[in-house]
């Protein structure tokens, strides 16, 4: 079971000419409605620097029909406004429910180390937004809702380091019974951290749940999960080893060397596509092969 990756170079990658996405393009939310493959990604205008340099993240926006060729919005789509969002706004993730795009984002303050927060926004064409502002007052990052509810409640996937922990609101605003779901594993590709990577896909045999995880030396390499349908806080199946890891030059040298991380995933002709950025500067795709749902 592994990633295939569909092309050796960057689907998108920093535009010099676009002053808000010339550093970095990553991170990218997916979701296809209609035959249109529509992504979310984080663009950044300069390196990452310490506490007292500011960098900005903004939310861009790319559309195919294809999965490959992407047409680019000339400038951002979404972009800090709060007190929270000061230094911007990272990591989308996207869902469509009730007629309406909703999208998880970190919401990064910068006033200190770990000032970032899990908020959602959403939208009918992903041009105007409705913000629905912070959802868990904790510093918590990789939230990412469930595509539909489950039962009769709504589930979002977040992190409380270094594990993956699952909660069910009513009213996608109170968020409760916080429960552990994918912990690290010592000795392995992913001991220091394990998050999510993009929604839940249902399948007949579960939730196919990507997610990403670092090893001691910071190495971000994507494995698979199975939830169970009913409930998800039964994990089926977990991958032993990495489904993907950093291969390509673009993939290992860049901001953050050596990460391969996803935000988002479709099922795309009968196939499940994976989006994900190498290095924290650029995005590829790659297609699951040898699982058979």
């Amino acid at each position: 079971m592994r990633l295939a990756r569909l092309t050796e170079e960057p689907i998108l990658a920093p535009l010099e000419d676009h002053p808000w996405e010339r550093a970095a393009v990553f991170n990218c939310a997916v979701v296809e409605r209609d035959g249109v493959i529509h992504l979310l990604y984080r663009a950044m205008d300069r390196p990452y620097g310490g506490y007292n340099e500011r960098f900005v993240s903004r939310i861009g926006y790319a559309a195919s029909i294809d999965g490959l060729n992407f047409w680019r919005f000339n400038k951002p789509v979404f972009q800090g406004e709060t007190a929270q969002e000061h230094w911007g706004v990272e990591d989308p993730r996207i869902v469509y429910m009730d007629g309406r795009y909703w999208m998880t984002y970190t919401a990064f303050g910068g006033r200190k180390d770990g000032d970032f927060k899990i908020a959602l926004a959403s939208t009918e064409n992903f041009l105007h937004w409705e913000r629905h502002g912070v959802l868990l007052e904790e510093s918590n990052k990789n939230g990412v809702l469930f595509p539909e509810k489950v039962g009769d409640k709504y589930l979002l996937l977040h992190r409380r380091a270094p594990n993956v922990w699952l909660a069910s609101s009513p009213d996608l605003k109170d968020w409760q019974d916080h429960k552990p779901l994918l912990q690290t594993i010592p000795d392995s590709w992913q001991e220091t951290r394990v998050g999510s990577a993009g929604p839940p896909l249902k399948t007949p045999e579960g939730w196919l749940f990507f997610y990403h995880a670092a090893d001691r030396n910071n190495v971000y390499r994507l494995g698979l999960a199975i939830l169970d349908l009913e409930d998800p806080t039964k994990v089926l199946f977990r991958t032993e080893d990495p489904i993907m890891e950093p291969e390509l030059p673009w993939e290992r040298e860049g901001l953050v060397p050596n990460v391969v991380f996803s935000c988002g995933a479709i099922k795309w002709n009968d196939e499940y596509l994976v989006y994900y950025s190498g290095a924290d500067q650029a995005i590829g795709v790659a297609k699951l092969e040898g699982l058979d749902i």
